[in-house]
C-alpha cells in the first residue's frame, strides 16, 4: 500500500517540476520576433547593402581603388568644354560622365573602406540586409543613370571635339627651335668670366743695420 501511494506522489511531483519550467516561461519576455512581419532596429553604423547617389558622383574612382575585393567597376567619359554637368550637393564641379557604375554585392565583404575616400560622400552603406536573389547576376547593382543613346551621343561628341583639336594642332605653325646651350668641357673655365688675380703684397720696408760699437770710438 505504501509503495502505491509513493508512486502516485512521485508522478505528481514530476509533473509539477516540468510545469514549473513551463509556467516560468509564460511570464518571461520573448527573445524572438515574428520576422519578417517584425524587424529588429539595426544600429546606426550597420554595414549592409551599398547605395550610390549618382547625382553626386564625379567618377573619381576613389571607392573602386579602395575596395579590397574589386567589387566596384566604374567607367568614365570626358565631357566637352561646352557641356556643363553641374555641381554636386557639396559644390564640386562634375567634369566626367559616368556611363557605368556597377557594384557586385555578391563579392562585397561589407568592410566599408569604399565610403571614407569619396570626396562627395555619394556612396554609403545602408541598413538594408534583405537582398537575396535566385540569380547571381541580379546581385550586380547598376547605378549609372545614362541611357545607351546618351552614352553614344557623348562619345560621338567627344570624338568630334578631339578630332577638331587635333586638326587645329596640325594646322598651327611650328614653333622656332630654341638653340641648345653650348656644352662646356669638364674642367674648362667659363668664357667671359674674368679671373681675379691675387692681391700683390706690399714691398718690404728696408731696415737699418745695427750700428757697430767700434765705429763709435
Amino acid at each position: 500500500m505504501g509503495t502505491y501511494f509513493k508512486n502516485i506522489w512521485e508522478g505528481i511531483w514530476t509533473v509539477l517540476v516540468g510545469m514549473k519550467i513551463t509556467w516560468s516561461h509564460l511570464f518571461t519576455p520573448a527573445v524572438t520576433i515574428q520576422y519578417p512581419d517584425v524587424k529588429l532596429k539595426l544600429p546606426e553604423r550597420a554595414r549592409n547593402r551599398l547605395y550610390v547617389n549618382m547625382d553626386d558622383c564625379i567618377g573619381c574612382d576613389q571607392c573602386a581603388m579602395a575596395c579590397p575585393v574589386d567589387c566596384i567597376t566604374i567607367e568614365t567619359l570626358k565631357s566637352t568644354p561646352d557641356v556643363d554637368l553641374g555641381l554636386t550637393s557639396v559644390g564640386t564641379k562634375k567634369r566626367l560622365y559616368v556611363p557605368r557604375f556597377d557594384i557586385d554585392i555578391a563579392k562585397c565583404c561589407y568592410c566599408g573602406l569604399c565610403v571614407p575616400p569619396c570626396p562627395t560622400e555619394c556612396i554609403k552603406m545602408t541598413d538594408v540586409y534583405e537582398f537575396s536573389e535566385y540569380e547571381r547576376n541580379n546581385l550586380i547593382y547598376r547605378y549609372a543613370t545614362m541611357t545607351p543613346a546618351e552614352i553614344d551621343a557623348a562619345k560621338t561628341k567627344l570624338a568630334a571635339y578631339e578630332k577638331e583639336q587635333a586638326a587645329k594642332k596640325a594646322a598651327a605653325p611650328p614653333k622656332p627651335a630654341t638653340p641648345a646651350p653650348a656644352r662646356v668641357p669638364v674642367g674648362a673655365k667659363p668664357a667671359g668670366v674674368p679671373v681675379a688675380k691675387p692681391a700683390s703684397s706690399p714691398a718690404p720696408t728696408p731696415v737699418d743695420p745695427p750700428e757697430n760699437p767700434e765705429n763709435k770710438s
